[in-house]
């Protein structure tokens, strides 16, 4: 089982870069050893435990809480039966579809 779960956590009323609030959340995700990418508009992480992740992102949420009275979550959740480590076997089939790698930025 594959749990591939998108998220954005973004405090409200805190000015136009929440840079140092979204790192706190960061911190917490990265320090749960947890699979994930991140990316400009949100973090992917992938896990096989369905409460596993809530608790990262329960986590995540109070973390930010600490410092902001107003957040909007947002959460997306692809399950999958019978596959893991589809962070990067998604990449991989297009790229294979394809035939060339594609742009990433490191």
């Amino acid at each position: 089982m594959s749990l591939m779960t998108f998220v954005t956590m973004t405090p409200l009323g805190k000015g136009e870069s929440v840079s140092k609030y979204v790192a706190k959340v960061v911190d917490v995700v990265d320090k749960s050893g947890l699979s994930y990418v991140i990316t400009p508009m949100g973090t992917i992480i992938e896990s096989e435990n369905w409460d596993e992740v809530m608790s990262v992102l329960e986590r995540g949420f109070n973390r930010m809480k600490q410092d902001c009275s107003r957040i909007s979550v947002v959460i997306k959740i692809d399950y999958r039966e019978g596959k893991i480590a589809r962070l990067k076997s998604k990449v991989d089939s297009l790229e294979k579809k394809l035939n060339r790698q594609l742009s990433r930025h490191d």
